[in-house]
């Protein structure tokens, strides 16, 4: 069990200039302030302020309002938008990340007025044709942050495949905003020093080139080399502005995520989030599923809808955890996973020309047999775990999951869908447990609502294989220790603590992640899991952390809002 998380910390620190507390702010700095008449009299207390923004985010009638809303919230009161976010997790995650976001950048251009006041920085938007001038962008941005808040943490994308809902340009700025948002409530990073980036690098998607109302460049994407000459001098420019950033790339095309990461992973402090992240939340909950499912870790057989980067880097994943905890060896637990993509089951001879990260889990045992859709795989390979990155909503239909649940009488079948947002889900957590008769082991990408087994009356909570357990972690980790390069065994050492983290209740009711209203608790244990590992490889650099009880001073570093307003206002103004 974590310790306690105290939040004393150098989160609530006063600074120089007084935050917008709003309603708080006490009678002795609005004399000092002038502001004297000028506000309602009334000095009230953070619970106060919480409840009104509360009654205010109950009352919108859309999610897309409430997401309107928050984001208007935290621009102005960052205090408040954060303390409400942290006592409402489980409720204001999916309006702030998925599943609203997906809606909130295909309508970004229509809203981003009314998420901020006018002129408020809230990232850079950096276009295709000023990259050349990436130091003015960035000496602009730090005249327009107070002094001592330079960056640490950036999630940058290009919006080039957003979530499931594909190619939305410039509009994709709302998932960096989102991501960074987790990364503090999930894992208390500075909100102040974290940077939303967008490199609006043009769009091939024609509904924003005609939307009269697009704010990005009205132009096609650019070809690979001058895409990836763009962006060195983006990196180039932030990592001389900020050494030591911890980067995280986001939302890229296929080519382009996995390009990015071979690149830059060994020359920088980076991360890809779909490849790495979700690989490593996946493995984490495939872990505890195998430990429930009833067979031995060797006799799986693993069929994946969706060859994708995320697809992909989470099978690797899954080999290696295979190979290390389980020694088996690399090409038997390769063996043991089959992919689908839109021709059909990837084998070496069907035909057409793999792209490079599918060639690994080609099939070259399957002869003259070719399956062509996932109902023909189903009956071929037989699968104990069914893994859904396809972006097609339903593709686990009523026949997929019954034939699942056949299939595995001596087993419970594994069933991920693990495709975000919502409308992109391939099944739903109720369907997953109708269909297999509630012996179903679950875990979806977007927040799926509780089930109520008839017969029983009992309530079985999904498993959300939510990035937010791992990313945030791996971003404090990163901040802390300070590592040279994130590599692939600091990724496992976080799945392997994340599936650590559940609590003995947890575990009873068959669980396959921690509850979501534990993430602060989890997030430091998976934090200290990766600082201990980046000292073990002789990666960290900040010897601070090196001889230190880790996980207490994890838990001492994480941001949170304050307690009261003498920990926002100078005593002296």
């Amino acid at each position: 069990m974590a310790p306690a998380i105290k939040t004393a910390s150098p989160a609530s620190t006063p600074v120089k200039k007084p935050l917008n507390v709003g309603t708080a702010l006490p009678y002795e700095a609005r004399t000092a302030l002038h502001l004297k008449g000028l506000v309602p009299s009334a000095v009230e207390d953070f619970s106060a302020q919480e409840a009104r923004a509360y009654e205010q985010l109950r009352n919108k009638g859309t999610d897309l309002e409430k997401y309107i809303f928050l984001s208007w919230l935290r621009n102005t009161n960052l205090n408040l938008f954060y303390r409400l976010v942290l006592g409402n997790l489980k409720e204001i995650a999916p309006i702030i990340y998925t599943p609203t976001v997906g809606q909130a950048c295909q309508e970004f251009s229509h809203i981003y007025p009314f998420l901020a006041p006018p002129n408020s920085v809230d990232g850079l938007y950096i276009p295709l044709n000023e990259v050349d001038n990436i130091d003015e962008i960035i000496q602009n941005y730090r005249a327009s942050i107070p002094e001592g808040s330079e960056p640490e943490t950036t999630v940058i994308t290009d919006g080039s495949r957003i979530l499931g809902l594909g190619d939305l340009g410039m509009n994709g700025m709302g998932i960096p905003v989102g991501k960074l948002q987790l990364y503090v409530a999930a894992a208390g990073l500075d909100p102040r020093r974290c940077l939303p980036i967008v490199l609006d690098f043009g769009t091939d998607n024609p509904k924003y080139l005609e939307d009269p109302l697009y704010l990005g460049i009205r132009q096609k994407r650019p070809e690979d080399a001058e895409f990836y000459a763009a962006t060195e001098k983006v990196l180039n420019g932030l990592t001389k502005a900020f050494p030591g950033i911890f980067i995280q790339f986001e939302d890229f095309n296929t080519p382009h995520a996995f390009g990015l990461l071979d690149q830059w992973r060994d020359r920088i402090l980076c991360f890809n989030d779909d490849i790495q992240g979700t690989g490593s939340v996946i493995l984490a909950g495939f872990i505890s599923a195998i430990k429930l499912a009833g067979i031995p870790a060797k006799d799986h057989r693993i069929l994946f809808v969706g060859a994708g980067s995320a697809g992909v880097g989470v099978a690797k994943q899954l080999v290696d955890y295979l190979v290390i905890e389980h020694k088996i060896p690399e090409e038997q637990a390769k063996a043991m996973f089959w992919f689908v993509d839109s021709r059909g089951v990837i084998t070496a001879n069907r035909g057409d020309t793999l792209a490079d990260h599918k060639v690994y889990f080609a099939r070259h045992d399957n002869g003259d047999t070719q399956c062509k859709n996932l109902d023909e795989a189903l009956e071929y390979v037989k699968p104990t775990a069914l893994i859904g990155l396809s972006t097609i909503y339903k593709a686990f239909n009523e026949h997929v999951l019954t034939r699942m649940n056949e299939i595995n009488q001596d087993s419970r079948p594994i069933i991920f869908p693990l495709s975000n947002p919502k409308t992109k889900a391939e099944c739903t957590f109720e369907e997953a447990m109708r269909f297999t008769n509630n012996r179903v082991l679950f875990a979806s990408g977007t927040a799926f609502p509780e089930y109520t087994i008839p017969e029983s009356g009992e309530v079985r909570v999904p498993g959300q294989g939510n990035n937010m357990y791992v990313f945030p972690p791996i971003g404090l980790g990163a901040k802390l220790a300070k590592p040279t390069r994130i590599t692939d065994s600091l990724i496992f050492a976080v799945s392997k603590s994340l599936s650590n983290t559940l609590n003995s209740e947890e575990i009873a009711r068959g669980e396959l992640y921690p509850r979501i209203e534990r993430i602060r608790e989890t997030s430091a244990q998976v934090a200290a899991a990766f600082i201990h590992q980046a000292v073990r490889e002789g990666l960290a650099q900040d010897q601070f952390w090196i001889d230190l009880r880790v996980l207490d001073e994890v838990c001492k570093n994480m941001w949170a809002p304050a307690e009261s307003v003498s920990q926002l206002i100078p005593t002296k103004l």
